[in-house]
């Protein structure tokens, strides 16, 4: 076979904003982002556990491999695809394409996530040393960088034979550094085996839940019991997975499935950003554990429960995709709307008549209760917080620019009547 013509010809026209500073950004963000996984999980076992220290506390190369660490990583992806195809649930279609066609997706996530909860029980019934996962982080985080790269050249490969209509618009610029790390195609699959989708919510999401029981297992093995912090972070993180999976179906209108292309930013995002930097809470306190009163307990939980975080997270990300689906739905039909030229139209009221991105307030809102737990005498616990803060402000800009574009007068008319994005009365 031969790279399509017509895919290389699009290719090298596309004049697209280049996001995550251009060609340069797709030169360091690939070598930084890898360094910085292994930093900050060699930081969180270290006795200072101080992000400023110098030198970093990075690997030593002979630390980096462990063959039984590959295994595992392979076998989890395995296992995980295994479950992808089963016939457990239903398949739903994603939105209408380019070429005017829609995709089907098996909506059998939180079937995954019930079998490996599953199995996880049997293996602690049998006496599995599940806190071994503490001493393989390190490898286990440094195969997935090394899958992450390999996967990426997969993809960026196999690119130049699909038909340019399969082509992700952002990732189609002519400069090969930048599409290998946004994503050419928009939705690579193999049969019906949807790869970008596959990887969104499953292996790395499930796998950051496993890591941290593995955790929780080792604080056990050290002191007899696991604390109270640890089981609130366990159990946050694990609704928030749950809740993910729960509501998979979502994911299908997020600009990750939607708008980006699958390059190297989604792939190490899901296979090893995700599991080995948003539990670093958990790894942290195993080394560093910490006393927590009730009334510190009961204030963080109500913090991330029912009562704001989550609370607001999943309304307003239940409001969005429901009024997305079916704008004439019961629980949104009177919603206050604005209409566009697109002959869509923009919900002004609700969640979304308070700020443009409740349900990032509810993730920020989240992301601080899974911090607090570890108490305020060092900064590496509060990583998720900032990284993630500065990520939605960033992805905040890009929605603004693309729906900007999109509805033009309609989205002026709609940010004068919601001025603030995120925060309200703050930004």
């Amino acid at each position: 076979m031969r790279p399509n013509s017509q895919a290389l010809k699009h290719g090298s026209s596309h004049d697209t904003e280049r996001e995550f500073g251009g060609a340069l950004g797709a030169l360091c963000i690939p070598v930084s982002l890898p360094l910085t996984v292994l930093f900050l999980i060699g930081v969180s076992r270290s006795p200072e556990a101080s992000v400023f220290q110098w030198p970093p506390p990075l690997p030593s190369t002979d630390q980096l491999w462990d063959p039984l660490a590959l295994v595992l990583l392979l076998g989890w992806i395995a296992l995980h695809a295994l479950l992808y195809v089963m016939p457990l649930g239903k398949v739903s279609e994603g939105l209408v394409l380019r070429d005017g066609t829609r995709l089907k997706y098996p909506i059998n996530g939180f079937h995954g996530l019930c079998v490996s909860c599953v199995l996880l029980l049997l293996l602690l019934v049998l006496g599995a040393p599940l806190g071994s996962l503490f001493e393989l982080l390190v490898p286990l985080a440094a195969c997935a960088i090394a899958a992450s790269f390999l996967f990426s050249v997969y993809l960026y490969t196999r690119s130049f034979w699909v038909p340019s209509h399969a082509l992700a618009l952002g990732g189609n610029t002519g400069n090969p550094l930048y599409d290998f790390f946004i994503g050419r195609e928009l939705n690579p699959r193999i049969g019906n085996f949807d790869l970008k989708y596959f990887c969104e919510l499953r292996p790395g999401l499930i796998g950051w839940m496993v890591i941290n029981l593995g955790m929780l297992m080792k604080e056990v093995e050290l002191r007899g019991s696991p604390s109270l912090a640890m089981m609130l972070v366990n159990s946050f993180q694990l609704l928030y997975v749950a809740d993910a999976l729960w509501n998979e179906e979502a994911v299908l209108t997020t600009m990750d499935i939607v708008h980006d292309g699958f390059g190297f930013m989604l792939v190490f995002g899901d296979l090893a950003w995700v599991p080995f930097t948003y539990g670093l809470q958990a790894s942290f306190l195993v080394v560093h554990p910490q006393a927590l009163s009730p009334l510190g307990a009961a204030t963080i939980i109500a913090l991330n429960g029912k009562r704001i975080g989550y609370y607001i997270f999943r309304k307003s990300n239940s409001q969005k995709n429901q009024f997305r689906r079916d704008p004439t739905h019961s629980s949104v039909a009177r919603l206050e709307t604005i209409a566009t030229a697109t002959g869509k139209r923009l919900l002004v009221s609700g969640w979304w008549g308070i700020v443009r991105h409740p349900n990032y307030l509810g993730d920020l809102l989240m992301a601080l209760a899974w911090s607090l737990p570890c108490g305020f005498s060092h900064l590496l616990p509060y990583f998720y917080v900032v990284y993630f803060t500065v990520l939605l402000i960033h992805r905040e800009a890009r929605d603004e620019r693309q729906c900007r574009a999109k509805y033009g007068l309609a989205w002026d008319s709609y940010c004068r009547r919601v001025p603030y994005r995120i925060f309200p009365y703050v930004y």
